[in-house]
């Protein structure tokens, strides 16, 4: 009976304790701008400047104000507002992008392996959709003034189906998300993945595999 009393009394504590492990932990200064010239180790996050050397321009940015040039192989562009563009953000858990849609333009698959990503529809209509471990397609199409919700870590992407030029916002609960896009990291990476392994995985040939990356292949 005392056991029982003794851990009845613990539940309480336990509770709390799994609960703090849930989240990030708390902030423990006003802010921690970030000294992107530094060489220090980063964890989770880059190296603070001093609080006197921080001021308004490293809480601001007008970069997401205007259409990016969407002239390109997918049309579509993606203008980060991140830690990297706002050092201020640094330590704060959020950020954001502007992508821009030609007509017909593809922000292709993709995942943030560091963030849930939130869409807002700034103009236009998109078809977007992301697939579930277990291989569903949850897809929908949005238009201006709608939001939708794409989970962390998860393939996902969006598409201008229309004849007009289309743009979003989209937020993240991370200062950095990370990007990884499909057919760039399989077909583009430097050391290349090796033939076999594509040919296999996809069940192609490897002429096939050359000319996707020969597509791929960053530009020199």
């Amino acid at each position: 009976m005392k056991k029982n009393s003794f851990l009845l009394s613990l539940s309480p504590a336990l509770f709390l304790f799994s609960l703090s492990l849930a989240a990030d932990p708390d902030m423990l200064q006003d802010i921690c701008v970030a000294d992107l010239t530094s060489t220090a180790t980063k964890l989770n996050g880059f190296a603070c400047k001093p609080v006197a050397a921080a001021n308004e321009t490293d809480f601001s940015f007008l970069g997401l104000a205007k259409p990016g040039a969407t002239n390109n192989t997918m049309g579509s562009l993606v203008t980060a507002a991140n830690v990297e563009k706002v050092p201020g953000l640094n330590t704060l858990g959020i950020s954001m992008s502007r992508i821009d849609y030609a007509p017909g333009g593809l922000n292709p698959p993709h995942t943030h392996p560091r963030a849930t990503e939130m869409a807002f529809v700034l103009e236009g209509e998109l078809e977007v959709g992301f697939i579930t471990t277990a291989n569903k397609l949850v897809t929908k199409t949005i238009t201006k003034g709608e939001v939708f919700v794409f989970p962390r870590g998860l393939v996902h992407f969006q598409k201008n189906n229309g004849k007009v030029p289309a743009s979003a916002i989209v937020a993240f609960n991370s200062q950095l998300p990370g990007t990884q896009s499909i057919a760039a990291t399989l077909f583009a990476s430097t050391p290349t993945v090796p033939d076999p392994v594509l040919t296999k995985a996809f069940q192609i040939g490897t002429k096939e595999v050359e000319k996707i990356k020969s597509r791929l292949a960053p530009k020199k």
